[in-house]
């Protein structure tokens, strides 16, 4: 049933169906057992960070996770979930029609039904609670100079845009808007920075090519969404936005504003950076 969606999406790669606990279930030809392993685990990983983060999207007590998307310059990795403790993951070229390997995989996860699929192992009413809950929120962002005036200028300026944090590849931040606290800011960039890693460990599952770069993981919540998104060397960008956000706008505003927040300011001039 895996071997649907390699034969019937062009462009398409792989297919790995997976247990919430990083073990592989079953896997299309072509890929080696320890590719199998490697990428389950990672996606089981990354799902489960992804998950992590949903309060950072937004405070509605539905924060159901729906996918995690992961662009490389080379291909695409996708995430669903698969029925209660499982989840399918796939891979394609860039050129691949997003709309029909998105169809493909909910159909194919309809066919599974339960036949596949695996109980959690974990308590989830407990892991419910805990993730409806999320660290504590403030509105102070903290010192002034953690707030980055032109990330601050995007969130006011496009509809549904919420926050945004530049960290660092050290996994701290750097700075953030203003809605958020230096808890919270924390508490993302950590769980970012384990993302990102998640997802290039990914890369070869998205094809084998030389030189090919990580651009941005994508986390889609039934209440809104999460980027992240390469921000120069060593430096990267997350920002949450409603679910019902011009995407397009907000990743290209977040886009533009990236050389203004990298840019070291000259002296006497407010970095904006913490």
């Amino acid at each position: 049933m895996l071997e649907d969606i390699v034969h019937n999406v062009p462009r398409a790669r792989h297919a790995v169906l997976l247990s919430a606990d990083g073990l592989p279930r079953g896997a299309t030809e072509g890929l080696a057992e320890k590719e199998v392993r490697t990428i389950s685990a990672a996606m089981a990983g990354m799902q489960s960070l992804s998950r992590a983060t949903a309060h950072f999207a937004g405070p509605e007590e539905d924060r159901q996770w729906n996918q995690t998307i992961i662009e490389f310059s080379h291909g695409w990795s996708f995430l669903i979930g698969a029925g209660q403790g499982a989840y399918l993951a796939a891979a394609a070229a860039p050129d691949v029609d997003m709309q029909q390997i998105s169809f493909r995989m909910h159909r194919l996860v309809a066919r599974l039904g339960n036949n596949l699929t695996s109980p959690p192992r974990v308590n989830t009413e407990e892991d419910a609670g805990t993730r409806a809950s999320g660290p504590p929120r403030r509105e102070n962002a903290g010192s002034s100079g953690f707030v980055l005036a032109d990330l601050d200028q995007v969130i006011a300026d496009v509809r549904g845009a919420r926050h945004a944090v530049l960290l660092g590849a050290d996994g701290l931040p750097r700075g953030a808007t203003s809605g958020l606290n230096r808890d919270l800011a924390d508490t993302i960039s950590a769980a970012m920075t384990g993302i990102h890693a998640y997802s290039r460990v990914t890369s070869q599952f998205a094809g084998v090519l030389e030189g090919a770069e990580w651009r941005q993981t994508v986390i889609e919540f039934q209440h809104g969404w999460i980027f992240l998104i390469a921000a120069g060397t060593g430096a990267f960008l997350a920002a949450a936005a409603e679910h019902d956000c011009d995407i397009e706008e907000f990743t290209t505003r977040l886009h533009e504003v990236i050389p203004k927040l990298t840019t070291p300011a000259g002296p006497g001039e407010g970095a904006g950076h913490a």
